[in-house]
């Protein structure tokens, strides 16, 4: 297959861009002067859509997934692996002869245009990327960003904030292993956070890092703390980790309230987050900085500002004391550390999970219950609510309840609330004074919303 080069086509069509990891390659491509359009299932005529809105602002034309959006003037078509072959643009594409560019080559082919930096691992990679754009911005160094989730500083902005065009030579991007499309990619320089169980085994994910750092062209910095990671280590003297002999050693560790405090090879930082998790992801963010000429002092004065990302240990409010956080947190490891970066602030948490696609329920089933109930105390508890089925052909032949009543024979509070619009009025009869309130989940468009209605109603 002959390389792809961007400068191949002007004209690229997206089908599902309001998706994050398309939204932001068709913003990108914009800022940098293509002619983008796209269509989404989510865009009806007259329909009152925020992505929407935004792209448009971004110079995108939007349309309906009806087709009408393929004119004569595209050149390319880009697609994701959720697009099916009897999706009825995917289809006139095909009719039309028109290239078909999956999502993942076209991100490798952005990153061939600048010296790239590519944030990898199970978990962790939207907060440490959008941690590295914040620092590296701060640094003047006016970095290009293609991520999965939105910053809250561009947010504010009326941005969707995953994604910028930047004048400067570095790219930083989320590089997902999930689908194995991270060996598609040849960075500058590679990070590589954590490697855990998630959407495919162990063994498989090894040979998908393996051939990852194979293709990195300069520099690799890993996790000396997590041991699946640090296998990969190329030069420790770059590298990161807590309390470790490495490059970048976080020290001091401490929790205070909604801050984290610690050290890095002497110097304070102070960072508006909470989660020892969080640290990590800041030591990974530092450690490329430092490794591109960026001073630790310079790193702390940043990140000291850093105002976090779209739905990441998000604070929707605080009503009688009960605070409300929404987290994207969606297999086991990452949901542990939600429910653990919590428990300094409060007695209890109540936290509450919509577990996504029966596949990955299944798959992860036994993880999910150890993980939840080693980390929940005497007082937490953990609520769920029916798996979201974002559609397709599944076999539905597992239910959150399996998991709470796998939970429950630990001997932990677990409760299943089938319809989740429930929750709120569920727990209005026990909340209490300094509860903190957990949402978490993934792929759910309307969970941002969900989120705004448990807050009206939990009191």
């Amino acid at each position: 297959m002959t390389k792809l080069d961007i400068e191949n086509y002007q004209s690229y069509f997206f089908i599902g861009v309001a998706g994050a990891g398309m939204s932001a390659i068709a913003q990108y491509l914009s800022g940098i002067g293509k002619k983008v359009s796209g269509s989404d299932r989510y865009f009806v005529e007259n329909g009152n859509n925020e992505t929407r809105k935004k792209l448009e602002a971004e110079n995108i034309k939007t349309f309906p997934q009806d087709a009408s959006g393929i004119t004569d003037s595209i050149e390319a078509v880009v697609v994701s692996t959720a697009v099916e072959e009897t999706n009825v643009e995917y289809a006139l594409a095909v009719k039309r002869g028109l290239p078909i560019i999956h999502r993942a080559d076209m991100l490798a082919a952005i990153t061939e245009t600048k010296k790239t930096i590519a944030i990898s691992g199970t978990s962790g990679k939207s907060t440490t990327v959008a941690m590295l754009f914040h620092i590296m911005d701060y640094a003047g160094y006016e970095p290009s960003l293609i991520s999965g989730a939105g910053l809250t500083t561009l947010i504010k902005q009326g941005k969707i904030g995953n994604a910028v065009a930047g004048k400067g030579e570095y790219l930083i991007i989320e590089a997902d292993e999930s689908d194995g499309t991270l060996t598609k990619y040849h960075p500058d320089t590679g990070v590589i956070l954590n490697i855990d169980k998630d959407h495919k085994e162990l063994s498989v994910l090894h040979e998908i890092f393996k051939t990852f750092k194979q293709n990195i062209k300069n520099t690799l910095v890993v996790n000396q703390s997590q041991w699946r990671a640090k296998e990969f280590s190329a030069n420790r003297n770059i590298d990161f980790g807590y309390e470790v002999d490495c490059g970048i050693s976080g020290r001091s560790f401490k929790q205070s309230g909604y801050q984290l405090y610690f050290k890095v090879n002497g110097t304070d930082f102070e960072i508006p987050v909470i989660g020892a998790h969080n640290m990590e992801n800041a030591l990974a963010a530092i450690a490329v900085a430092h490794e591109k000429d960026i001073s630790i002092e310079i790193c702390a004065k940043a990140l000291e500002n850093y105002e976090g990302i779209y739905r990441r240990m998000q604070i929707i409010g605080e009503k009688n004391g009960v605070a409300l956080i929404d987290d994207y947190a969606h297999n086991p490891v990452k949901i542990a550390a939600a429910i653990r970066a919590c428990q300094p602030l409060t007695q209890r948490v109540i936290a509450w999970f919509q577990p996504h696609g029966f596949g990955p329920t299944r798959y992860l089933k036994d993880e999910f219950i150890s993980e939840i109930s080693s980390v929940l105390r005497t007082d937490d508890q953990i609520w769920m609510s029916d798996i979201y089925y974002a559609g397709g052909t599944v076999t539905k032949d597992i239910s959150a309840n399996d998991l709470i009543i796998g939970i429950k024979d630990k001997e932990k509070q677990a409760f299943f609330v089938e319809n989740r619009e429930n929750f709120p009025f569920e727990i209005k009869r026990i909340i209490k004074d300094s509860d903190i309130i957990l949402l978490m989940g993934a792929r759910d468009p309307s969970l941002e919303h969900f989120a705004d209605f448990v807050f009206k109603h939990f009191i």
